[in-house]
């Protein structure tokens, strides 16, 4: 007799739902990457058409005193703070964190880790450093300025790229530890440097808000979708990440 197939909502539900709960982590990287992935494919089509331009120049003119674009708004420790958070995003005290990250987990051997950290960081900037030839967009006036920026606009390279590492070694940290406190504050450690540092980028004038809006999203899809591939390598092809290897 032919095998019939019967489909019955409540039960295939409860049965997805209870798969989504055995791997919850791997659930929430995937449903980041995902949005993250259509959020930031909206904001450049909404930059490309133009749509964005009024609110970005509203955004970064309230951030300014009222007549004088060259007057950031706020005291004076707060523009050295701003200009000194804004350095966690560069690609020179990133690259020294993924090297000092690299060298810690090439001690304890953890091989598959390292690789993780080193793809994401690479690829972080090759996908950023593409998408900005790609759209081309001009930086805020010289005017709303702070400090020294080059290459085009859109997105934020410093909110992308300090997404990326913040969130893939944040990723790692939490799957580290057994305690559950720890892993939320290593994850939530991790989001709170990548939004400072795209917020700074808005304040100091050398990002538009959609620029940085962006960077966050398409920062934080590529950060899940590697770990979501060692995730699929340790599940399917070999142990669990935090076995591999040894201390």
């Amino acid at each position: 007799m032919p095998l019939k197939l019967r489909l019955d909502p409540r039960r295939d539900l409860r049965l997805l739902l209870k798969a989504a709960g055995r791997e919850i982590a791997a659930t929430a990287a995937l449903l980041v990457a995902g949005l993250g992935l259509l959020a930031f494919l909206n904001i450049a089509d909404e930059v490309a058409e133009g749509d964005t331009r009024l609110l970005d120049l509203r955004i970064l003119q309230s951030l300014r005193v009222p007549g004088d674009p060259h007057q950031l708004i706020g005291p004076e420790w707060l523009h050295t703070a701003a200009a000194d958070v804004t350095a966690l995003g560069s690609v020179t005290v990133l690259t020294l964190l993924v090297l000092l990250a690299l060298a810690v987990l090439a001690s304890l051997r953890r091989w598959a880790e390292a690789l993780v950290v080193l793809v994401g960081a690479v690829g972080g900037v090759a996908i950023s450093q593409g998408l900005k030839h790609l759209f081309l967009r001009e930086r805020p006036d010289l005017a709303y300025r702070a400090v020294e920026a080059v290459n085009p606009s859109f997105p934020s390279g410093h909110a992308m790229l300090s997404a990326v590492v913040f969130l893939t070694l944040g990723a790692l940290a939490a799957r580290f530890s057994a305690k559950r406190r720890l892993k939320a504050l290593a994850l939530g450690a991790a989001v709170f440097f990548s939004v400072l540092v795209g917020l700074s980028r808005i304040y100091l004038g050398v990002h538009w808000a959609s620029d940085v809006l962006a960077g966050w999203c398409v920062g934080a899809a590529w950060a899940m979708a590697c770990w979501l591939a060692a995730w699929g390598w340790s599940r399917f092809f070999r142990s669990p990440l935090a076995e591999d290897g040894g201390a």
